[in-house]
């Protein structure tokens, strides 16, 4: 499984991590000893001795001891009673998320005071130099280099969001406890504050008691950008700014966005009924709310910093003329569109744009360098619109301010002292109810009330700006005002007023509003700002140009107005069925029965013509209905809001050009309605292959896409000659054993990035990576570098998934790192591609080694009829749908095989008996067959020189070294009837041959010898990881024989977080 200490284990400091863990574990058993008591806690403390004892015994060899230890320590767990279990499991649980804190803080720590850290923006940089590339060079490929990072709510996040803020705090109080300067009382403060976090963290359910919507997900999304990622982007880019300055002369260009961020929350159908059209639509809206909102706070830091007078011409004419705007009689404040006052009271709002703040904005104090570590922890301080939103009443509310709505009172502060609009007047149930659509509001207004309560409005905002007036001097009298921070008001203004455009679009209310009053595009937003930089560096100035407001051009040009564009996902069958409907109705046939050639035959003529498809008159079917009412969202929403259209299960050119049709059509329709073009281009049409089936036609499916003029034509004219492929690292896996599948990916990419040279288009490649090694997962940078040759070419997409968006950008310094790894790693593909396999040997020996996994693989999992059974048994996968960690169901269909489950239940079930299945089963087959066959020199040459094949091999070590054969025995001792007990047995013995011939393979004695300080780490955690496991299998065994048993239900499912705690992961 990954690791979140797998990139850098090595960067941690043992002593002073020891240190940490030391001060929380004493912390938490004073804490117990006061919550649980004396005589509870020996109990626990019995429990963890013995689990230390045979863990060492292991270690030292003296495996008999260790047996006869682990028995006792069962055996004493099995007479627990339910109480007595449920506060082990709680503690040890609390214990291991305690010391994933403590990893996280070191990572911080030592990142923070290596001189040369690897892997870095500067280190790369040199190193690219020092082999001959020219600074040139490496500074264009810098500046074009374009990586997006897709952040998905894939249900593999396991702690609640509020026990991710406590543990946040938790990580903040660590790295004050760091600091040389503090005096005894000081550290004896902190200690109470860490006992305080603790105590309040034992005293918080774990389990979250509701299944989120996909609007719960994506507000988890969204906090991730606000708590971590606006703060780690402008330092990210100042560092790779200054690494290219001293390397190559030049800073990175203002503009210059080497990595941007997507997202799947909220427009991943896939599967998920949950997700539909208006739940895209409101939480794109959410996304810009989100981002104008954080935009609003920035230039009201920055019109406090920029009190200076001296400027451009330029700069004063545009100062000027908005001073006079701002006098002239009937100014643009009183504009109809305004928005609709509290429907419970009149509100008087101040909209004039005051050139001088009057109130300090929260962190003008401080200096811009000090956002990525400010030592705060109250995460997070951004208030989402809406206070009915169901959802709002949920266990998470009360750890983030963020959530509370626009505050029950009529209006709220701003960082100037402004008053802006921050109204309940609407409402975003409907947002949470995927099922009602056309949910009724609950305070809803009669068309006379709503213009009465508008008028009111319009009156006292009129007094109110003329009242203003009468106390500031007219423009001539006026020369001493600062004119960046006119400039900067009006930037305010503008932003207040979009902010209030989303939150009447969100509630389905419509405005008259002038385009001029708030800002639609990112160069909308970019230009004023641009402007006064460009003065500030004209007169001289340029150090305070490159201060916030170089961070903020820089959040905009990464950002843009919605933070993270939407890709959407659906299966290529909901839209043959769409099509189905379709030709019915206009008794062309079922388009599903065609061939190949008929349907693209038909899909070209119509992409071709100009007449809409779909009759506005068509009446569908519930499922139709929705498909392609979310191309009209799309179509609403265009490019601007949204990023790529992904077509899971694509297995040929139709299944791309049906989604081309269906976008058509939708543009054409909407366009016809507003009486102007949609807003954007079109969305690119991005093909997922996911099966092993689907990989090796990939290739063959690309070339048939570009040899259709049309769609070629349409490649090079709407997508600057850009084709985007999307490869499944999760399916593929689950269908063929990872080794196959990482096979048969390499080969894939290969195929597709020749398909597209042969016809002159450049290729995108998106990785579908889950967090487990099971679901591709593993160290970035590793992944990166193991691609084959001209498979990144400046470009790439990739998915970060569950807790691992947590764990690499949860907090800003881990995301700066983060980010620096996927450009230097990225970097390094363009220019230093990967090496080929030697010779074509290598390639047969890989097609050998590749069969005969995959049918040792096969053979096991779906060829054999005990293995469901055994599956379900050995394991907690029936338990899993209790968590209430995703919005989707487990299966894509109702069959109970292995072949409609998911790949995160399949991984995560296996995972959590220590078994981790698929991460390993077919490769010891595969490895000993081609040893038989005399392949072990080749073998080794292979590990040693080809990056593709060491990274696998590495990968496969780094699970087996979490594997763990005795805990695995112990599920199907306790679980398994005992029919099927020799399939775990004959799976027990796989598991020894992976071991065996990985080894071989890689030359190690020992199993992650190349990884010490993880093997360590592991290690450390076995005292607290194996007793929980124990304690699953006895509750698992109690549950399966008193299944209504709540109290016991809960108990497992702590042990489940306790153990993905323990694992570093979930699936």
């Amino acid at each position: 499984m990954t690791d979140t200490t797998d990139d850098i284990a090595e960067e941690i400091s043992f002593q002073s991590f020891e240190d940490d863990c030391r001060l929380l574990g004493s912390l938490l058993n004073d804490v117990l000893q006061r919550e649980v008591g004396h005589k509870l806690m020996e109990k626990i403390e019995r429990k963890r001795i013995l689990a230390l004892s045979a863990c060492n015994m292991r270690m030292a060899g003296a495996v008999d001891m260790a047996e006869l230890l682990e028995k006792q320590l069962a055996s004493e767990i099995s007479t627990m009673t339910l109480e007595e279990a449920l506060t082990l499991a709680r503690a040890f649980s609390h214990y291991l998320n305690l010391m994933g804190i403590a990893e996280t803080q070191f990572r911080v720590h030592k990142t923070r005071n290596i001189a040369h850290l690897s892997k870095s923006c500067d280190d790369i940089f040199d190193k690219l130099i020092q082999s001959g590339v020219p600074q040139e060079e490496l500074y264009n490929t810098v500046c074009k280099q374009e990586v997006e990072i897709v952040l998905t709510a894939h249900p593999t996040q396991i702690n609640r969001r509020t026990l991710q803020y406590k543990h946040i705090r938790i990580t903040h109080l660590l790295e004050f406890n760091d600091r040389p300067d503090l005096s005894h009382e000081d550290r004896e403060m902190l200690v109470e504050d860490l006992v305080r976090e603790i105590t309040s963290l034992w005293q918080t359910d774990e389990l979250r008691r509701h299944k989120p919507t996909p609007v719960d997900e994506a507000r988890a999304g969204l906090h991730i950008v606000e708590q971590s990622l606006w703060k780690a982007v402008p330092h990210y880019l100042r560092r790779v700014s200054t690494a290219l300055k001293k390397h190559t002369g030049q800073p990175l260009p203002l503009t210059a966005t080497p990595i941007k961020f997507g997202s799947w929350m909220g427009g991943d159908r896939d599967g998920n009924p949950n997700v539909t059209s208006k739940v895209t639509r409101d939480v794109s809206l959410l996304s810009r709310w989100m981002a104008i909102d954080l935009y609003t706070r920035e230039a009201d830091n920055l019109r406090f910093e920029l009190s200076m007078n001296r400027c451009s011409d330029k700069l004063e004419r545009l100062a000027h003329e908005i001073l006079q705007k701002e006098t002239a009689p009937g100014d643009r404040h009183n504009h109809s569109w305004d928005p609709q006052p509290n429907r419970n009271q009149p509100k008087h709002y101040s909209q004039q744009t005051s050139a001088l703040p009057t109130q300090l904005p929260l962190g003008a104090d401080l200096p811009a360098c000090t956002e990525c570590n400010d030592g705060e922890s109250q995460y997070p301080i951004l208030q989402f619109p809406g206070t009915d939103y169901n959802a709002l009443n949920r266990q998470d509310v009360e750890s983030s301010s963020s959530l509370q709505g626009f505050a029950q009172n009529s209006h709220k502060r701003c960082g100037n002292g402004n008053t802006a609009i921050g109204s309940n007047s609407f409402n975003l149930q409907s947002i949470g109810s995927s099922t009602a659509p056309n949910t009724t509001r609950s305070s809803s207004f009669t068309s006379s009330q709503l213009i009465a309560q508008r008028k009111l409005f319009a009156e006292s905002q009129i007094g109110r700006s003329s009242f203003q007036k009468l106390l500031e001097p007219s423009l001539p009298q006026r020369p001493g005002i600062a004119p960046y921070r006119v400039v900067l008001g009006d930037v305010r203004e503008k932003l207040l007023k979009t902010r209030r455009r989303l939150e009447l679009l969100l509630d389905d209310l419509s405005c008259d509003y002038d385009p001029s009053d708030y800002y639609e595009t990112t160069d909308q937003l970019l230009e004023p700002l641009l402007l006064c930089y460009e003065s500030l560096q004209s007169c001289g100035s340029g150090i305070l140009a490159d201060g916030r407001l170089a961070d903020l051009i820089r959040r905009v040009a990464t950002f843009g107005m919605v933070l993270m564009k939407l890709d959407l996902r659906q299966e290529s069958g909901r839209h043959a069925e769409a099509l189905d409907a379709i030709t019915t109705y206009l008794d062309m046939g079922i388009y599903s029965e065609w061939d190949e050639d008929k349907k693209l035959e038909f899909l070209t003529r119509e992409l071709k013509g100009k007449r809409p498809l779909v009759p506005p008159t068509i009446e569908v079917a519930a499922d139709v209905k929705e498909v392609l009412d979310t191309y009209r969202v799309a179509a609403e929403l265009g490019s601007d809001s949204l990023g790529a259209y992904v077509i899971s299960m694509a297995s040929n050119a139709s299944d791309v050009l049906a989604v081309e049709l269906l976008q058509k059509d939708a543009q054409l329709s909407v366009s016809g309605e507003l009486g102007r073009p949609c807003p954007g281009g079109t969305l690119r049409v991005v093909p997922l292959f996911e099966t092993v089936k689907d990989l090796r036609a990939a290739g063959s499916v690309i070339r048939k896409l570009l040899s259709i003029d049309w769609y070629r034509e349409h490649v090079i004219e709407n997508h600057n000659g850009h084709q985007e492929v999307m490869v499944g690292y999760s399916d593929s896996g689950k269908d063929a054993g990872r080794f196959t599948a990482a096979w048969e990916l390499y080969k894939a990419q290969e195929d597709v990035v020749a398909a597209c040279n042969e016809y002159g288009i450049k290729v995108t490649l998106f990785h579908g990576r889950g967090g487990s090694i099971g679901r591709g997962g593993g160290p970035t940078y590793l992944a990166i570098q193991s691609q084959p040759p001209g498979s990144v070419m400046g470009t790439l997409r990739s998915t970060e998934q569950g807790e691992m968006v947590q764990a690499k950008f949860g907090l800003p310094q881990t995301a700066v790192r983060q980010l620096e790894i996927y450009t230097t790693a990225v970097l390094l593909a363009t220019l230093r591609p990967p090496i080929p396999p030697r010779e074509e040997k290598w390639r047969n020996v890989m097609e050998e080694i590749s069969k005969i996994s995959c049918n040792n693989y096969r053979s096991t999992v779906y060829d054999n009829p005990e293995f469901l059974a055994y599956f379900q048994e050995a394991t907690p996968q029936a338990e899993l749908g209790f968590l209430n960690i995703g919005s989707r169901p487990a299966r894509r269909k109702s069959s109970t095989g292995i072949g409609h489950l998911r790949a995160i239940p399949w991984v995560f079930a296996w995972t959590q008996t220590r078994f981790v299945v698929p991460a390993w089963l077919g490769v010891g087959a595969g490895l000993m067959g081609a040893c038989e066959k005399g392949y072990k020199e080749d073998l080794q040459a292979m590990y040693k020189e080809w990056p593709f094949f060491q990274s696998t091999i590495d990968l496969i070590e780094m699970v087996l070294g979490k594997a763990d054969i005795h805990i695995a025995k112990l599920y199907d001792e306790v679980l398994v009837s005992e029919a099927r007990r020799g399939l775990g047995e004959e799976l027990r013995k796989e598991l020894a041959t992976a071991e065996k011939y990985v080894l071989v393979v890689s030359g190690h004695e020992k199993l992650s010898e190349n990884n010490r300080s993880l093997k360590r780490l592991i290690e450390s955690r076995l005292p607290y990881l194996n007793p929980i496991n124990m304690l699953q299998v006895e509750i698992l065994r109690r549950l399966r024989r008193d299944d209504d048993n709540h109290k016991l239900r809960d108990a497992l499912l702590i042990t489940i977080n306790g153990i993905a705690a323990g694992m570093r992961n979930t699936g």
